[in-house]
């Protein structure tokens, strides 16, 4: 997460805390800790006890870890173990039958394991029959780590139970890990959200690009760097104190980038009311020019280089929201500005080209969210694409009309646009540019495009709609003395003016 003040990049913070964990370069080593070498003959002496009393299944011997395995150098009193000789039982859940009417027993799945925690609230239910036939080790218990082991997007996604359960098991679709007493599953857990195994997911998975799975053959060989137990448990609990401060930091940036919105929102909405900078008696008011506008209008319809438009319905007192100045006045932004929709045409694939004589096409994947430009089109069609969209110059402005509705970008490239913007031109001789960047932006004209969209699940805005929206025009003069106002106030609260 980055924010205007502090470049805070959260994740990559802990990604280097966990890094550095795995590396034994986090705390100190004692050398009063029992060696990591003592503690694995522990385990085996542990396991070999267990298999005789049955109360585990012996597993099969895994590969030795080679020099070539190990990516880094840890500390002496550390050792390279694979994952299965440290885990008293790693195994997938059973595919379960689901009962869609009791709600008795619950079995957790992959939407389950989240990165911060396992929600029993999002799992399905399973048989009265299928349950009593789950042995009892398949049931998770405190402590146990749980993999998410199939499907793209959540494959590798895991979390540690700290909480008690009463009798709930995984489905095939998640790994249950439960470690060895000698074990710190806190440390192992830690491990498997590092860097080494994360960044490196792919080595693990098997299957197509639809369906990536981790496989217990694969989750068993994989290399861990193991501390002694103190040591595990030391690790465990800085990484712990140290994510709890990242949060902290992360929740305090959160809020002042929250604020700096609200600071940013009032400071548009002061100088949307006229309250930002004091009118001066002697700049011409916006009557006069509107009053010019017009007539211009008049005759280039009389020497028809343009067509009348159809009239737009007078704006009600109702509608005006608050007093603003004698020099100001109210318009729809149709009565003022050109307002074009762009086209697409069909199918683009015929009409895209890398000849340097082309045309750029600017889509809304072109613009950025800290950016006021359009600089730059990732794609380019022919000329003879013209004719199916709309050409653009700079200086105009584009609003985006799904998705993120409404945001204004000011191009700096000529070009064409697709269907996905509605393109605003024609307003030099009203409005200064940067004014009327900020004029979109502000609460006060955002408010009426998200009442104005429509659309079920992807909120649109047509041309007509944005036509009637209704906006303020103080004296060109005047708006240059708030624009100059506006960025004064924003550099010095620190928050970013676009």
């Amino acid at each position: 997460m980055k924010t205007n003040s502090l470049d805070f990049d959260a994740q990559a913070l802990r990604e280097k805390i966990l890094d550095l964990a795995m590396r034994g370069k986090l705390v100190k080593q004692d050398p009063n800790d029992e060696p990591a070498s003592v503690l694995l003959e522990k385990i085996k002496a542990e396991k070999a006890e267990l298999i005789k009393e049955k109360k585990i299944k012996k597993s099969k011997l895994l590969p030795e870890i080679t020099d070539d395995e190990k990516p880094f150098d840890i500390p002496d009193s550390w050792e390279w173990v694979r994952l299965g000789e440290i885990g008293n039982y790693i195994q997938r859940g059973r595919s379960p039958k689901y009962d869609k009417e009791s709600l008795d027993h619950p079995i957790i799945s992959q939407k389950c394991v989240q990165w911060n925690s396992i929600n029993i609230e999002d799992a399905k239910h399973i048989t009265e029959d299928f349950f009593k036939k789950l042995e009892p080790y398949r049931f998770i218990q405190k402590n146990d780590i749980l993999w998410n082991s199939t499907g793209t997007g959540t494959v590798g996604r895991l979390n540690i139970v700290k909480d008690n359960y009463n009798h709930v098991p995984v489905d095939s679709h998640v790994t249950l890990m439960r470690m060895n007493q000698f074990i710190d599953s806190d440390y192992i857990y830690y491990f498997l959200r590092s860097p080494q195994i994360q960044k490196n997911l792919g080595d693990y998975l098997t299957g197509t690009t639809k369906q990536k799975e981790l496989g217990l053959t694969n989750i068993l060989k994989i290399n861990i760097p193991l501390p002694p137990l103190s040591e595990q448990s030391r690790i465990a609990a800085k990484i712990a104190e140290l994510f709890a401060l990242l949060h902290k930091v992360e929740s305090s940036t959160q809020q002042y980038a929250k604020l700096q919105t609200l600071l940013k929102s009032k400071v548009l909405d002061l100088a949307m009311r006229g309250k930002l900078v004091e009118q001066d008696p002697i700049d011409e008011p916006a009557s006069v020019l509107l009053e010019k506008i017009k007539a211009e209008k008049e005759q280039l319809i009389k020497e028809k280089k343009i067509k009348r438009s159809k009239p737009l319905p007078p704006i009600t007192d109702e509608e005006k929201p608050f007093e603003i100045p004698d020099s100001w006045e109210w318009v729809r932004l149709g009565e003022v500005l050109t307002i074009l929709r762009g086209g697409s045409p069909r199918p683009i694939k015929k009409y895209l080209t890398d000849s340097p004589n082309s045309i750029n096409w600017i889509k809304i994947g072109d613009s950025t969210v800290n950016s006021k430009y359009i600089d730059h089109a990732a794609e380019k069609i022919i000329p003879e694409g013209l004719d199916k969209t709309r050409e653009v110059h700079k200086g105009d402005f584009l609003l985006s009309n799904s998705m993120s509705f409404g945001r204004p970008y000011i191009l700096k490239i000529d070009g064409a646009v697709h269907d996905g913007w509605l393109i605003l031109s024609d307003y030099d001789k009203l409005f200064d540019k940067n004014y009327l960047y900020y004029l979109l932006s502000s609460n006060f004209v955002n408010f009426q495009f998200k009442s104005l969209a429509t659309g079920s699940t992807v909120k649109n805005l047509n041309r007509d709609r944005v036509a009637h929206t209704i906006a303020l025009v103080p004296p060109l003069l005047e708006q240059k003395r708030i624009i100059k106002k506006i960025n004064y106030l924003l550099t010095k609260l620190n928050i970013k003016l676009y």
